[in-house]
């Protein structure tokens, strides 16, 4: 957000901010209507010019001159005043609006008579015999882990942080039973809007609460779950809007640091970078961007798959290979009981037959040895995504431990030598993603890509539904920074990565830390985040919500303004920092690592990204955007299958959050 002026916050006598004047529609209309100051100031400066001028201009029926009634006025010119007059408040309301809106047969709008997480009803006689206390204007410091919860945003039918909060406001009474069937009659206003399974250390509501009770927070506190708290409410100037004030904020972002591990050279993505390498004449450039994982899957196929295919049994090898064949070529599920059936039957003949000559079985194997790693390491990542992290840590016959619940059929199914070798080869991935540690030359690469980041851009590719022409596409990144030093969590070494900017965009964060990982990955040059700033459509994938997290807004000129004109504290976190911290430990890094170690949520988002066969991806290879397909406009729906890695989901709002 663009630093303010010095006079935006200073208090107008109760008149609100666009956005928090929803509930004193018809207070501002009338003071607007009814102050006639201004114009016989005016009028006193230079009356009888302004009637000589004014003595043969035609008047409307209301003694105006034509076109009067909608001269600029004040700040917002010929706007509805009683509107919000900010783009962003603006759009928002007309997208919700839109989602709100049910025709019935006739075509006519009809309420819905479910339940809203934005209205808390209670009955007339309760609110009436409610005492009445004041309201004052304040700042809500919150944190939250944003783990099962659909966004930061109120909304009537998911469930979010804020109706949450809501909620715990109006049982803490510190929102009126009357005010509590809509929040913008407390004038709520959120600081940053954050998507869907995003966290924050610090973020902040401004709106007006019942703050007379000493104990409003603690008891604010008893009423919301542990991952969501309230740090402390402050007394602000009476014009203080949170969003509007902010002038800038602070993400984090945590992924383990297998995340910059090449694509498997048998990957879909894999092969194009290294076809597209040798075409274009650059190998030298790319084993050197690549470093020390240029030879980093040869090494797993040499140590960690083939010793799994040499302890098998030759026939059940030779199906394992085809099992992994059919997977390559989408027909696993209906191929894979037929292939284990000719298994047991040739066993069962074995038994009673001679087998062929040995120049028969020794030609089988020489036909199926030479492709055992190229078509073992593809049609494996394709399976291994739902590979669960526990067996990645575990031995290998872990991963075959049967409830106890479980029909003998099922048990005997998966106990089977076939079923058992590919678990054991797909746990051997998984573990040896896991056991990678990222070096300091890897690291300065990727923070090479960050600094690509800073300064002011058109981020047009890095959100949904903005073109490149829309000026609010253009944003300030202050700095980007990887931490060099990884942590260590279990068996899976972690980064983490800081991005200070005015504001950001839907999914911003997220797909600039997906160009910027994928860049690395693949031994890119940095040019192409130059490159993504053009006008050409391309796409590019978000990082997944788990790892991201707002660390907290910053305001600089309002804590400026409230220390010398307001004589008011300035607005803080670090007041907090114990807890805050505390806070972030265990219910947030606790539960991105949990997340990730059950889930493997980085290992399926560069999994798919990897084995995705369209040419959306393309622009990391040497071919560059050219070589990518690419969409025609913001508007353009993406594929189906693309939808989630884009951030393109159904009907998402654009200003619905950040990062």
């Amino acid at each position: 957000m663009v630093a303010e002026n010095d006079t935006r916050d200073v208090p107008t006598g109760g008149l609100e901010k666009p956005s928090e004047s929803k509930g004193d529609i018809s207070k501002s209309a009338s003071d607007l209507s009814a102050n006639p100051d201004s114009t016989a100031n005016s009028d006193a400066a230079g009356p009888n010019r302004r009637d000589d001028r004014n003595k043969n201009r035609k008047l409307n029926s209301n003694g105006r001159r034509r076109g009067q009634d909608n001269k600029r006025k004040g700040p917002g010119g010929g706007r509805d005043d009683r509107g919000p007059k900010d783009r962003r408040e603006r759009n928002e309301k007309e997208w919700q609006d839109r989602k709100r809106r049910r025709l019935n047969e006739n075509g006519n709008a009809t309420k819905s008579s479910e339940p809203s997480y934005m209205s808390i009803q209670f009955p007339e006689e309760e609110i009436a015999a409610e005492e009445r206390r004041p309201k004052r204007k304040v700042a809500v410091m919150i944190g939250y882990s944003g783990t099962g919860y659909h966004g930061l945003q109120i909304n009537h039918k998911e469930k979010t942080i804020e109706g949450d909060i809501f909620a715990a406001f109006v049982a803490a009474k510190a929102i009126s039973k009357a005010n509590a069937d809509d929040p913008r009659k407390s004038s709520f206003v959120r600081c940053a809007r954050t998507d869907k399974g995003v966290h924050a250390a610090g973020n902040m509501i401004s709106l007006k609460l019942i703050i007379e009770d000493p104990d409003i927070v603690k008891k604010i506190n008893d009423n919301l779950p542990p991952q969501i708290r309230v740090w402390g409410i402050q007394r602000t100037n009476n014009a203080f809007s949170c969003y509007q004030s902010c002038d800038s904020r602070w993400y984090e972002y945590l992924m383990p640091s297998y995340c910059l591990l090449p694509p498997h050279p048998e990957s879909f993505l894999g092969k194009k970078v290294l076809e597209s390498v040798k075409e274009h004449g650059v190998e030298e450039e790319y084993a050197k961007r690549l470093g020390e994982v240029k030879d980093y899957w040869e090494q797993v196929e040499k140590n960690d798959i083939q010793p799994i295919l040499d302890s098998l049994d030759p026939s059940v090898r030779e199906t394992v290979i085809r099992r992994l064949n059919t997977v390559e070529n989408g027909s696993e599920s209906t191929n894979s009981a037929s292939e284990i059936g000719k298994l047991e039957a040739t066993k069962d003949n074995s038994t009673s037959n001679p087998p062929e000559s040995t120049e028969g079985s020794s030609e089988t194997k020489q036909k199926a040895e030479p492709t055992e790693a190229s078509d073992l390491a593809q049609a494996t990542l394709v399976e291994e995504s739902s590979i669960p992290a526990e067996s990645a840590s575990a031995p290998a016959d872990s991963t075959m431990t049967e409830a106890t619940d479980e029909s003998e059929e099922t048990k005997a199914k998966e106990m089977h030598p076939v079923e058992r070798a590919l678990k054991q080869i797909k746990a051997a991935y998984v573990a040896a993603k896991r056991r990678y540690r990222v070096t300091p030359e890897r690291i300065s690469q990727l923070q090479e890509a960050l600094d690509k980041y800073k300064g002011t851009n058109n981020f047009h590719n890095y959100t949904i539904q903005k073109s490149h022409s829309d000026p609010s596409a253009k944003r300030t990144i202050r700095s980007f920074v990887v931490n060099p030093e990884p942590i260590q969590i279990n068996d899976t070494q972690w980064l983490s990565l800081k991005v200070h900017g005015q504001s950001f965009m839907m999914h911003q964060i997220r797909k600039m830390v997906g160009m910027a990982v994928l860049l690395t990955r693949c031994g890119t040059p940095l040019s192409r985040i130059k490159e993504s700033y053009g006008s050409t459509r391309i796409s590019i994938p978000k990082a997944p919500s788990l790892g991201l997290l707002l660390e907290r807004p910053v305001f600089e000129n309002y804590n400026r303004r409230a220390r010398d004109q307001y004589n008011l504290a300035e607005l803080d976190f670090g007041n907090y920092e114990k807890e805050i911290q505390e806070f972030k430990d265990t219910q947030i890094y606790r539960r991105i690592f949990e997340l990730e170690e059950k889930e493997n949520s980085f290992h399926t988002f560069f999994h798919q990204i990897d084995n995705y066969k369209l040419g959306y991806f393309l622009w990391v290879t040497a071919g560059g955007i050219d070589a990518a397909e690419t969409r025609l406009g913001p508007m353009e729906a993406a594929p189906k299958e693309l939808e989630e890695e884009l951030g393109d989901e159904g009907e998402e709002n654009p200003e619905e959050g950040e990062g």
